[in-house]
């Protein structure tokens, strides 16, 4: 049975994300695993939990079989910080006699005195400091000196009850250098947490963890991105929308355009999510600014992930069609931020929108577009996975969400990259069509979940003075097509152009 109880008493990680993903952080005097390849953090998170003993008076001990205290203090300057009297670092190497090939025994195996003076020396450190948390790094050294499965078994057992009995929080570190498949200090350790660096064909490297087992506890299970930057680890928890709840109003919200607001049955529910699809140049990013002018007008906050274009030139296309972008972000009413699909993970992209809607209340999220942040998931799959988890949040944080999607093309069959139509509440369709020799744009409705929706298609217009919607098309068959045949008489108002 999982208990979940805020009363057991846990030894905090102090790295923002991790202490969430563990229910609080370790328990205490019991005996951790932190595996992972060398390369992914393990060195980082474990100085780290020293220092956030060291700030609640803790006392830490830090002992290294691979590394020197020189190396280590140099790491933990690289992130600014300081280890002082409270940490000690014990660099354990072997005694002289047992590098002097004169004083080595022949009747005794060495790697047998090696053990056995590795571990007495760790006994006498311990004893000494008589630290609160200790951080053990590595097995691997340990399980190379054992020789054998069994030895190593006994030893990692003996280690357990001696830290038992000065209780201690030990967390031990393993590089998997040595045998890979070795789970001896699994079916040991109260907790185990492993670390993972991805290697994507282009772009930095990823990193994620996750919790293999942590005893009579409940934790949050699957995978966790994370990131090294100078003052740390960040882990980005796997947002889990059935977590979060909330009670609202699904009150109507206009776009400030008349016809548009007829085309969507008039306007966007309060927290749904809207996704605008059409091939390049049709005007899809221009059409959920308006929703952000909208939502600015209301005195609410927007923000925007740009994933394709320069936020000078967006700025700038903005400006041409009476859209102050750069205005409304001086004033506060809009977060923007050009996001790199190369450098940032799912996870941390996911955590950056919940920020913002938790802690600067935005309650209009655009992301534009779909295409870039596809290029940030191994895996399609994945990648709808995410936007299902994300999309669920912001809608029950009464959140609005706009999402855009390049189609392969321009007229005829259209081909989008990813489908995410089924999970947005509302579809609207943007088409080029070519009409009396020009090519024409036309928008449409096809789907919204939430009320009745005008099922016509209309023409619509990008000027300096923004969009401009006409009258419904009922001229015209085959305007989606992009090729349509004119149905109507000689008096019948065509096109937009003649109504001005």
């Amino acid at each position: 049975m999982l208990n979940t109880s805020d009363a057991i008493p846990k030894a905090a990680f102090g790295i923002p994300g991790l202490d969430d993903v563990v229910s609080g952080g370790l328990q205490r005097d019991s005996v951790f695993l932190l595996e992972g390849s060398p390369g992914t953090g393990k060195t980082t998170m474990a100085l780290r939990f020293l220092l956030t003993g060291a700030e609640a008076g803790e006392r830490g001990l830090y002992i290294t079989l691979s590394e020197t205290e020189r190396e280590l203090r140099q790491g933990a300057a690289s992130h600014g910080w300081t280890l002082d009297d409270s940490i000690e670092v014990f660099e354990l190497v072997p005694p002289e006699s047992l590098l002097d090939p004169d004083q080595q025994q022949s009747l005794l195996y060495s790697s047998d005195l090696e053990l056995g003076e590795t571990t007495r020396m760790i006994f006498e450190a311990v004893e000494r400091i008589k630290p609160s948390r200790i951080v053990l790094d590595s097995l691997s050294e340990i399980r190379l000196l054992a020789q054998g499965s069994l030895r190593y078994r006994r030893q990692i057992l003996a280690l357990k009850h001696f830290f038992a009995r000065n209780a201690a929080t030990v967390l031990m570190l393993d590089d998997l250098t040595a045998d890979t498949t070795d789970k001896t200090v699994h079916s040991v350790a109260h907790g185990v947490i492993r670390l993972e660096e991805l290697a994507p064909d282009y772009g930095a490297e990823r990193r994620r963890l996750r919790v293999i087992k942590y005893r009579g506890q409940a934790f949050r299970g699957g995978y966790h991105d994370f990131t090294i930057s100078r003052g740390g680890v960040h882990v980005f928890p796997r947002l889990v929308a059935s977590e979060h709840r909330t009670g609202f109003s699904r009150t109507l919200l206009e776009s400030g355009i008349s016809e548009l607001d007829l085309l969507l049955g008039g306007g966007i529910e309060r927290g749904s999510s809207a996704l605008i699809l059409g091939p390049a140049g049709t005007g899809k990013s221009l059409l959920v600014q308006q929703f952000i002018v909208q939502a600015a007008s209301r005195g609410e906050r927007a923000a925007l992930f740009v994933f394709d274009e320069e936020l000078g030139l967006l700025f700038s296309r903005a400006r041409q069609m009476g859209i102050d972008l750069e205005g409304l972000l001086d004033t506060g009413s809009i977060f923007i931020e050009q996001v790199d699909a190369a450098e940032m993970s799912p996870g941390e992209f996911a955590h950056k929108v919940r920020r913002l809607v938790d802690e600067k209340d935005v309650r209009t999220v655009v992301i534009d577009s779909l295409n870039g942040y596809q290029e940030a998931m191994p895996e399609e799959k994945f990648l709808i996975l995410h936007i299902h988890e994300l999309l669920q949040y912001l809608n029950r944080q009464s959140v609005n969400t706009f999402l855009t999607v390049a189609q392969h093309g321009l007229v005829g069959d259209m081909k989008s990259p990813v489908d995410v139509t089924y999970l947005a509440d509302t579809v609207v369709l943007l088409r080029y069509f070519e009409a009396i020799g020009r090519v024409r744009r036309a928008i449409s409705v096809v789907k919204k979940r939430a009320s009745a929706h005008e099922d016509t298609i209309r023409e619509f217009r990008i000027s300096d003075r923004g969009i401009e919607i006409g009258k419904p098309l009922q001229q015209f068959q085959g305007v989606l097509r992009g090729v349509p045949t004119f149905i109507g008489t000689d008096d019948d108002t065509l096109l937009m152009d003649d109504l001005n």
